[in-house]
């Protein structure tokens, strides 16, 4: 599914016009994204978590050359799924 279908799927179930629908989900990734850059964590119960994790700098390998590279430590985001949603998706 992508965006376009996302906003469509969330406008039948909301009766929302796709214009709405689509303005929502922008402010859900904005907050999220916000939140996420702030170091906060956003939880949503019943659904998962949305949080950062620090990697540490590592050594790497360019694939084209297999020359050795310095990777340089970095913050990821991720997102642990709840248990509902977890049983959800393994009904």
């Amino acid at each position: 599914m992508n965006k376009t279908e996302l906003v469509t799927a969330i406008s039948e179930k909301t009766e929302l016009t796709k214009k709405d629908s689509e303005a929502a989900l922008r402010a859900f990734v904005d907050v999220v994204a916000e939140q996420l850059q702030n170091g906060e964590k956003v939880q949503i119960v019943g659904f998962g978590t949305f949080e950062t994790s620090k990697r540490a700098a590592r050594e790497g390998k360019n694939p084209l050359t297999g020359e050795k590279m310095t990777i340089s430590a970095c913050t990821v985001p991720k997102f642990k799924a709840g248990k509902a949603l977890k049983d959800q998706v393994n009904e």
